[in-house]
C-alpha cells in the first residue's frame, strides 16, 4: 500500500482513469433503443465509464421509478426533485428492450421514491415478476434503495426471488452523514443483514476518494461481512460536477488491487476492486 494517492482538480484525471468513449454497433443499438423507448439506465444517468463494455457483454442496468429522486445525495448525478407518478409502461418497455437486445444478465435499480406510501416496493415486485415471466433464462440483480429500513417493504422484493439483492453503503461510517441524504450507515447494514437472513445472496459497494482512511475501509469490509454480505465492489469516486461532494483523492490501481486481495482473504465470495469499478460492473459474475 505504498502508492501515493493523487490530489488534483476533479476534472484532471490521471492516466489510469482515461477511457475510450462508448462506440460501436452494440453501443449504438442500446442507445438508440433507450432513446426510442424513453427508458432510463443508471449507465447513462450516472455517467458510468463502463457502459460500452457492459453493453457489449450483454449486461445493462435499467432504472425504474422514473429518473427523478426524492433524495439529494452529494455524490450522485441523478436529478433531485418531485418525481412524476409511476408509469406502468416502464415495466413493459424494459422487458421488451431486454428481449430485443438479447441480454443475458440484467441489473435493475431505482431512484428513491420516498413520496410513495410503499416507497415503490410494489412497483419493484411487478418489474421482477414480469421479467421472470417474459425473459426466462435471464439472470437478475436488483440494486435497491433502503426502503427506510422497513422490513415489510423489503419482503415484497425478497419474495420475488431475484438472484442477487444489492444495497450500497457508498462510503465509510464517518463520511456517510456528509455524503448521503437520509440514509444512515447502520440502517444500510440492517437492510443487508435482513436480506441475508432470508437466504438471498447479498451485495454492497463503496467508493474511494472521498477522504476515507485505510482503517475505515477495512472496518467497512468487516462490517459488511458481519452482516451477511457476500459480494463487494470498490471503485473510484468521480465527482460528476462542481456542485457534488468534492473529490479528495485519486486512488492508485495498485491500492485497489490490494484492497481486493484483502477482501478475498477476509472472506468475500466475490470482490471487484479497481478504479473503474461501479456497483454493476461484471455483475453477471456475481451470481456464480
Amino acid at each position: 500500500m505504498e502508492k501515493e494517492n493523487i490530489r488534483v482538480d476533479y476534472r484532471r484525471k490521471p492516466e489510469w482513469l482515461k477511457i475510450k468513449l462508448p462506440r460501436g454497433f452494440r453501443t449504438s443499438q442500446v442507445v438508440g433503443l433507450l432513446n426510442e423507448k424513453h427508458l432510463h439506465t443508471i449507465c447513462s444517468s450516472g455517467m458510468c465509464p463502463n457502459r460500452a463494455e457492459c453493453w457489449g457483454n450483454g449486461t445493462a442496468t435499467f432504472m425504474i421509478g422514473g429518473n427523478i429522486c426524492t433524495r439529494n445525495c452529494k455524490f450522485c448525478n441523478v436529478t433531485t426533485g418531485r418525481p412524476l407518478p409511476l408509469d406502468e409502461r416502464e415495466i413493459e418497455e424494459i422487458t421488451a428492450s431486454i428481449k430485443q437486445l438479447g441480454l443475458r444478465h440484467v441489473v435493475i435499480t431505482s431512484v428513491d421514491r420516498d413520496d410513495l406510501p410503499d416507497l415503490g416496493a410494489n412497483h419493484w415486485a411487478r418489474m421482477i415478476r414480469r421479467l421472470k415471466k417474459e425473459c426466462p433464462g435471464v439472470t437478475m440483480e436488483v440494486l435497491i434503495p433502503d426502503f427506510q429500513g422497513r422490513e415489510e417493504l423489503l419482503d415484497i422484493v425478497i419474495n420475488e426471488k431475484p438472484e442477487i439483492i444489492s444495497h450500497n453503503l457508498e462510503t465509510v461510517r464517518r463520511l456517510t452523514p456528509e455524503v448521503r441524504t437520509w440514509a444512515t450507515y447502520d440502517n444500510s447494514l440492517k437492510v443487508l443483514r435482513y436480506i441475508a437472513s432470508k437466504g438471498v445472496r447479498t451485495k454492497s459497494g463503496i467508493m474511494l476518494g472521498l477522504g476515507e482512511t485505510r482503517e475505515e475501509i477495512l472496518q467497512t469490509m468487516d462490517d459488511l461481512l458481519a452482516n451477511g454480505c457476500e459480494v463487494m465492489t470498490i471503485g473510484q469516486y468521480l465527482q460528476p460536477a462542481k456542485t457534488n461532494y468534492p473529490l479528495q483523492d485519486y486512488i492508485h490501481p495498485d491500492v485497489f488491487a490490494e484492497y481486493g486481495r484483502i477482501g478475498r482473504e477476509k472472506g468475500f465470495r466475490h470482490i471487484e476492486s479497481s478504479p473503474m469499478v461501479r456497483s454493476s460492473y461484471h455483475a453477471e459474475r456475481h451470481i456464480k
